[in-house]
């Protein structure tokens, strides 16, 4: 069983608004609805139901605000076999999360985020989702900190994204090595 006391409160506040996003899907409701719900119910101790951590509350809004831009982020590293609602569900909320932080919050350095997105993967889905996980996420950290993709990266943009997708079946290693902010 994981140890979670071990892990920093962004961490678990990350963790948080992947249940909350993929409850939320599950539901067919508003995330930040759910956020909502969960701050008022903490707030009677007999409810038993865990405070919102402002940061899972910033994760949720963001991601929510941003969804289609995160989803199409997404998508456009995905291998021309794979759809975005083609994935578990809980992999799109990993990546959804991870994406939302890359994309979005300059506080919290990419390989962080990629970092806790293949633990948070093989937590819930074992080893099998974390190389397309960590692949599509690498691939999205790569396009967006390159000014000129084709010249800095070495990737060939012109419309073939051939080569710029990621098989589920494509191995990559993770550096877990990175501690979390």
């Amino acid at each position: 069983m994981p140890d979670y006391k071990r892990h920093g409160a962004r961490y678990r506040a990350r963790r948080r608004a992947v249940d909350i996003l993929f409850e939320a899907e599950t539901r067919d409701i508003d995330p930040v609805a759910i956020v909502e719900e969960r701050a008022e119910l903490a707030k009677n101790p007999a409810n038993a139901v865990a405070p919102i951590a402002d940061y899972t509350r910033v994760i949720i809004a963001g991601a929510a605000e941003s969804l289609d831009e995160i989803d199409d982020s997404i998508e456009r590293f995905l291998s021309e076999n794979w759809e975005l609602h083609r994935i578990p569900a809980v992999d799109r909320a990993i990546l959804r999360v991870a994406t939302w932080e890359i994309l979005y919050n300059d506080e919290v350095e990419a390989p962080i985020s990629i970092s806790n997105a293949m633990e948070m993967s093989t937590e819930y889905a074992g080893d099998s989702a974390s190389p397309y996980i960590h692949a599509v996420l690498d691939d999205i950290i790569q396009a967006n900190s390159a000014e000129a993709p084709d010249i800095v990266t070495g990737h060939d943009f012109d419309g073939d994204d051939s080569a710029d997708t990621h098989n589920i079946d494509d191995t990559v290693s993770t550096d877990d090595t990175e501690k979390e902010q």
